[in-house]
């Protein structure tokens, strides 16, 4: 049978193409190849995780615990859950949920999607993690993993379970420690949480969403994440190791299978990790642990001072110099162990137990934790000049502020006089009398300037100052004077662009920097 030439040539040339778009014309590209030495550094690595893994597991338990539940709570394990929200009405096309389901939705969850009380009774059960403290079985964890608990079970490893109780918790740093029976289990070799750095690789252990022995790696993110608002005591380790619900109380470890923290609270927008997790230092968990084992509590220390920040205006009138570290004094407690040491109002302390002051929280953290009677060198600076002073803590429950009392004022009997404007700095001030020191909440013996009235938008008003605040200082030659006269205040006033005062509201007050308005 005759084909036609030109058929002929169609043919050829329609499988000339599909031979070519097969790849057969042209060579396939190779795998890429990795250098031999990236090899093996992803093997070690591969090798290191599966190590540590396998080291640290044996010590981590997966903690469930029941309690009564009089309605909707958090449970444990599940630290910072966002309000539940209620799915969108339509999905985009207009379709509506279903009538049932969307009524279902509105009795767990309310028409707003938050949980409703009293929808459910009974117990409620939620899961959290801990790992082996010592060999004595006990257990570390968080507080808000067993708090109010009624059984608590752990479960080991290897699917053994045993009940145990609580030994002590503490709210202030969501610390507790439970015990068990069993201590055939390893307790975690403990590392040292202070020689951390910013980027090493760790590695998360826990019971995630109630799967078990579940291992999440990441790096430190960052340290001393101390103004998170969780705790009362804080000083985070954060890390982008994922840490989900359940996961509380389990152990963040380093790269030798030490734990250097216990994973405790999640940043997120969701149900989910979003890559910001914090986990308790080890060494402040270890301490709390320990006085919980021995006492069954914890015993903090105070000193009797109530702090502000040093901002760089503060600092300048105090005499202190640029980008110094520290926190300003306030107030002192009489007869505590920063008085009997002679720290006063106006001091910037910049050392405690020979190490450096950043920021308030820490130092709060420093002296809760030291021990008690037992003295420690404190360095501060007074009217420009370094010193140090010998300073002795006390138990936490010895030491108690004046607004912790709660005293009682007495009415005095001057008659109130007229304010007096100090124009430069946008307000208007009068002499306190004990009058009007009993409703402001002002102790009767307190002598200085009664805030009249502040001008909106003035320096007075943006330094926070309101009405009814009392001004009982002036820093004067870098130390702070007492204020007894409306004159002193406006001759002051008159010759400075700068003011450093103490200003009291009620019986808590803190130095404020005033800065003349310009012209």
């Amino acid at each position: 049978m005759k084909r036609n030439p030109v058929a002929w040539a169609a043919l050829i040339v329609a499988m000339a193409a599909l031979v070519s778009s097969s790849g057969f014309l042209r060579p396939m590209p190779a795998a890429p190849k990795v250098p031999l030495e990236g090899q093996q550094a992803a093997k070690a690595l591969s090798q290191a995780y599966g190590a540590v893994a396998e080291f640290v597991r044996p010590s981590v338990v997966q903690i469930t615990v029941q309690k009564k539940s009089s309605g909707v709570q958090m449970l444990p394990g599940m630290p910072n859950m966002r309000r539940f929200q209620m799915p969108p009405r339509g999905n985009g096309n207009g379709n509506q949920l279903p009538p049932d389901l969307e009524d279902m939705l509105k009795k767990f969850f309310g028409p707003d999607g938050a949980p409703q009380q009293e929808q459910f009774g009974g117990r409620a059960t939620g899961l959290g993690s801990g790992f082996v403290f010592d060999g004595h079985g006990h257990i570390l964890t968080n507080n808000h993993v067993v708090e109010n608990a009624e059984k608590i079970t752990v479960t080991f490893y290897d699917g053994a379970e045993a009940e145990a109780k609580v030994v002590g918790t503490d709210k202030q740093t969501d610390v507790a420690v439970i015990e068990v029976k069993e201590t055939s289990y390893p307790a975690l070799p403990k590392g040292d949480s202070e020689k951390l750095k910013v980027g090493e690789m760790v590695m998360a252990v826990g019971s995630p969403f109630g799967f078990s022995q579940s291992v999440t790696t990441g790096i430190i993110s960052a340290l001393e994440r101390n103004a998170v608002g969780i705790n009362e005591y804080e000083s985070f380790i954060q890390t982008d190791a994922p840490i989900n619900r359940g996961n509380s109380g389990g152990p963040l470890v380093n790269m030798n299978g030490e734990v250097i923290g216990i994973n405790s609270a999640i940043v997120s927008g969701g149900s989910g990790n979003d890559g910001i997790g914090f986990a308790i230092p080890m060494k402040l968990a270890n301490s709390v642990a320990e006085m919980i084992i021995k006492d069954g509590k914890v015993h903090y220390a105070r000193i009797g001072i109530k702090l502000a920040p040093l901002d760089p205006k503060l600092a300048r009138q105090f005499g202190v110099k640029p980008g110094t570290k520290g926190v300003l004094v306030e107030q002192v407690v009489p007869g505590s162990p920063a008085d009997k040491a002679g720290l006063k109002a106006g001091d910037v302390i910049t050392s405690f137990a020979g190490e450096k002051i950043s920021d308030h929280s820490s130092f709060r953290l420093k002296v809760a934790t030291s021990e008690v009677a037992h003295p420690y060198e404190i360095g501060f600076i007074r009217e420009g000049k370094e010193q140090t002073a010998s300073i002795t803590p006390a138990p936490y429950e010895k030491v108690v502020f004046d607004i912790e009392k709660g005293q009682k004022q007495d009415e005095g009997e001057k008659a109130e006089p007229a304010s007096t404007a100090i124009s430069a700095f946008g307000l208007e001030v009068q002499p306190l009398t004990p009058q009007l020191a009993k409703p402001l909440g002002i102790p009767a013996d307190v002598k200085g300037l009664v805030v009249a009235s502040v001008k909106e938008n003035s320096p007075a008003a943006e330094a926070g100052i309101q009405e009814g605040d009392v001004i009982t200082k002036v820093v004067q030659n870098r130390k702070p004077q007492p204020l007894s006269s409306v004159q002193q205040f406006q001759d002051l006033a008159a010759k400075s662009d700068e003011l450093a005062i103490y200003v009291q509201r009620g019986q808590s007050g803190r130095f404020v920097s005033l800065s003349k308005a310009a012209r």
